[in-house]
């Protein structure tokens, strides 16, 4: 199979996996702020087919999602996510393709690196939604948004992506 193929392929069943995987938080925006169920595929889709396809996945993902299910809300949730999910795929895929030993410890800087900078998009979007002032994005809704709420998500990216993306690789179904 082309690699362009399997790399559409792959990033479409990313694509319906991030469109489902939110429904095992039962849409609970709270629970999904937590545990950041559409990350994942995007995550994926940057470490097995690259920065280009993940990109584009992790800002239709979002949108598509709303418009489909509602949830996200539109503004200025889904809009926001859109250009950090776009960063997130675009920062890993980056980091990790122009790594020179595709690594365990080169994708933990990849995902760490893409996690950080990708919160800092999602907060410069907040900011340009939302405005600063009175009732604006405050620093205090962006550590609570980026982090504390975030942390379980965090957790479970650093355990799971690593964890499957070795696994693929000694089935021989990726080389990573």
């Amino acid at each position: 199979m082309k690699q362009s193929t399997k790399q559409l392929t792959v990033s479409a069943l990313l694509f319906a996996l991030g469109l489902v995987l939110p429904f095992l938080t039962g849409q609970v925006p709270q629970i999904g702020n937590m545990l950041l169920p559409m990350h994942f595929p995007v995550f994926l889709c940057a470490f097995l087919c690259g920065w280009q396809y993940a990109l584009f996945l992790g800002f239709l993902l979002p949108i598509c999602r709303n418009m489909i299910f509602g949830m996200p809300h539109m503004f200025p949730v889904a809009i926001a996510m859109a250009f950090e999910l776009a960063a997130y795929g675009l920062i890993a895929g980056l980091i990790y393709g122009r790594s020179k030993q595709k690594s365990t410890a080169s994708l933990y800087i990849a995902l760490i690196s893409a996690m950080i900078l990708g919160r800092v998009v999602w907060g410069i979007v907040e900011v340009l939604l939302l405005g600063i002032g009175e009732n604006a994005f405050t620093w205090q809704m962006f550590l609570s948004g980026a982090l504390l709420e975030a942390i379980p998500g965090i957790i479970l990216q650093l355990i799971l992506i690593p964890g499957i993306l070795v696994a693929l690789r000694r089935s021989g179904h990726f080389p990573l």
